[in-house]
This record gives C-alpha cells, structure tokens and sequence, in this order.
C-alpha cells in the first residue's frame, strides 16, 4: 500500500515538473489563420518566414496558416511622395485593399507593420504623423469589426548613416513611441521591433567606433531594408512577446531549431513556400502597385504549397 502511495506521488511531482517546462504554444487553439500586413520589409518576409519556422518546428501539432501580404512601398497614411519610383507611380495606399485582404484572406489574428514610408522619408511633420496615426487607428477598427484580432508592431528602424535622409530616424521613434502609447492608453497589444533594433545597431556601431573602424556596421545597408539580423530581430520580438522567452540568447532562427538536424535546408523550404504563396495572394486580392511579380492561380499555389509541407513535415521526424 505505501509502494502504491509512494508511485502515485512521484508520478503526480513528475507530471507537474513536467507542465512547468514543456513549451506552452505560442497562439491560442482558436488561431488557425495569421496575417502579416505591411510594406517591403513584410513582403521580404524573413521575418515571417523566422516566426512560421519556429511555430512548426516548436508546435507541430498546432496547424496554422501563416499568410504574408505585405506589399513595397505601401503606406497607412496614403501619403506618397513627389517623384516616387523616379515618377513611374505613387505610393500604394492600405485603404484601397484592406477590405478585400480580411474578406478573402478570413484571418484570426493580424500583425500590423506600417510607419517606415508613412513619414515619406522627411523631417517630422504633425499632419503626416496625424495621416498615420489616423490611418493606423482606420486599421485598428477595421479589423476588429471583422472580428479578428490586431496586434501592432512598432515600425524597424532608419539608419540615416546609410539612408541619407537626416531626422527620419527620429520621425520613427515618434511613430514608435505612440504605438507604444496605445498599448499603455488604449489596450492595444502592441510589440516593439524599433528599440531592440536601435539598441543593437547603437552598440556595434559603439564597438565600431571603439576598434577603429572605417566601415559602420549596419543592419540595412540602404537604412531601410533590413538584412536577415535585422529580421531575426523583429521575428525574436515577436516570438519573446507571445511568449518563447528560451530563445533570448539565440542569434539566429536556426539556433531555435536544435530538433531539426538541417534547419538551413528547413528554412530553405519554408521560405520557398512562403515566396509562392505571398505572390499568390496578392494576384489574387489585387492591389494598385505595379512592377510586382504575377503569382500563379491560388489553388495551384496551395498545391504546391501542400507538396513542399510534406517535405517540412518530414524534417520534423
């Protein structure tokens, strides 16, 4: 009797060791489809891309339907500069598509990345920072009515040693820091890519500095786009946020991806389906940018789709 006592009490002490470490999922059963919105950085994808990856390989059980239909050049204040793209077309404006992306696109959950082009690349003004904010609060609304939930991402950072358009570092701190705002005033959820990227690029540049080096480092070699660091920055905030803590000294996706004996050729495949789908999508909600690519139908591009998740189904064993 006291074997039977003593089993059944070591069993209980395991199993709750055991729900104090296992991963909990980052997104709540109910989430079947997420969509990223935003401009070039979005439609670039790594940081999508970073976010699906460690979903998978982390929670393979929980299914999701990560959608990119970030679009270049696109802003939420549907401001446009004079002279865009040498001329050949203004700014694409989110107002103009929105309705058509949740209505054909049905997410659960919506990640929001706009303000890089917003300031459209000038000192700061109080009637653009007022187009954003009018237009992220347009978005906001928007996608709660459909019934979704919204959560905000603070825009990345501009490095005006590489990008050349002196104070719009500080347009996207103020943009940045009335996102941050929101979440205190108006309940919003609300994660900042801005300030981990400005740390870190703050303190290489320090170290740069420090040894004597001519070349500074960058996280976008143009001030804008960021290179795959930039990106896992982003991902990682995003991922810490919703609740993967463990990976706070993970200088790369595939440092996460320790269960994976070849996360390089698992990214490689994940990236690969992404980069159909998200052309896909977008041929088929249309949008007003032109010089985009054309993506193939989009029932021929979830075919695809589900022949290369065999294939990343398969790493996972």
């Amino acid at each position: 009797m006291k074997k039977s006592i003593l089993s059944l009490f070591l069993i209980f002490v395991a199993s709750i060791a055991f729900a104090q470490v296992a991963p909990q999922p980052l997104f709540k059963p109910e989430v079947k489809k997420v969509l990223f919105l935003g401009n070039s950085i979005t439609y670039a994808g790594n940081y999508v891309n970073d976010i699906e990856a460690y979903c998978i390989a982390h929670f393979p059980n929980q299914k999701i339907e990560f959608i990119n239909v970030g679009l270049p050049s696109e802003t939420v204040s549907g401001l446009s500069e004079e002279g865009h793209a040498d001329g050949r077309f203004p700014r694409p404006d989110l107002h103009e598509r929105l309705s058509r992306v949740l209505a054909k696109t049905k997410p659960d959950l919506v990640f929001a990345s706009y303000g890089m082009n917003d300031g459209i690349y000038l000192p700061l003004d109080l009637v653009r920072f007022q187009k954003f904010k009018d237009g992220i609060q347009w978005l906001h609304d928007k996608v709660v009515a459909s019934g979704a939930k919204i959560i905000h991402l603070t825009p990345p950072i501009y490095d005006e040693v590489k990008g050349k358009k002196i104070g719009y570092s500080d347009v996207l701190d103020v943009y940045s820091n009335w996102l941050i705002e929101q979440a205190k005033k108006e309940k919003w959820e609300v994660i900042d890519v801005h300030y981990p990227m400005q740390r870190v690029l703050e303190a290489h540049r320090r170290l740069d500095q420090k040894l004597g080096f001519e070349t500074s480092f960058a996280l976008a070699n143009d001030g804008v786009h960021p290179a795959e660091a930039g990106h896992w920055i982003m991902a990682k905030s995003i991922l810490m946020h919703l609740g993967a803590k463990e990976i706070i000294k993970a200088g790369t996706i595939q440092a996460t991806l320790s269960n994976i004996e070849n996360p390089n050729a698992f990214m490689k495949l994940i990236t690969e389906r992404q980069n159909i789908l998200k052309d896909a999508w977008l041929t088929n909600i249309g949008h007003s940018r032109p010089e985009m690519n054309k993506g193939l139908p989009l029932e021929e591009a979830q075919s695809k789709a589900a022949e290369l998740e065999v294939q990343i189904r398969e790493m996972l064993k």
